[in-house]
């Protein structure tokens, strides 16, 4: 005979869910007021095969964390686009052609998911960071759109402390 469910274990009492527009991303040396959008981190595993008589099992191999992608307002001031300069410069500088160390250039981030009166709700602690790629943005004469810069991070290691 089929199982009557209560109503009560259908609909939870207290939910919350968590909203992609809570959020504060800190980065050294940019406004975190500037931070448009940002991607949670994300982890990919290599799949190691291992065959066996007339069988394949499969077991995780080495793991590494994906690209962060993060798009910044870029205002007159403070100016978006210098922000992420100083940042670009410590990894290599255009006008000497010298690159730098990579412990000046590497930051840690944190990303703080908020619940509805500001409280942190969860936090990543992203390791390691530097900018694989940066993008200031495209100008155009027929739009009303304000400017935005996109940056592509690649990152070391990442924590989701709770």
């Amino acid at each position: 005979m089929a199982e009557l469910l209560d109503v009560g274990d259908m609909v939870p009492e207290n939910f919350e869910p968590k909203m992609k527009f809570r959020f504060i991303l800190n980065i050294e040396g940019i406004d975190s007021y500037l931070v448009k959008s940002a991607q949670q981190p994300q982890m990919t595993f290599e799949e190691i095969e291992i065959p066996w008589i007339n069988a394949t099992r499969y077991v995780a191999g080495k793991g590494k964390f994906n690209e962060m992608q993060i798009t910044l307002h870029d205002p007159i001031s403070p100016s978006g686009g210098q922000e992420v300069m100083e940042w670009l410069r410590l990894q290599y500088e255009s006008v000497s052609g010298r690159s730098g160390y990579a412990d000046y250039y590497k930051r840690d981030l944190q990303l703080k998911l908020l619940d509805p009166v500001g409280m942190v709700v969860s936090l990543w602690d992203i390791r390691g960071a530097f900018i694989k790629d940066s993008n200031f943005g495209e100008l155009n004469f027929g739009t009303s759109e304000t400017n935005e810069i996109s940056m592509t991070l690649r990152y070391d290691n990442a924590v989701l402390n709770f």
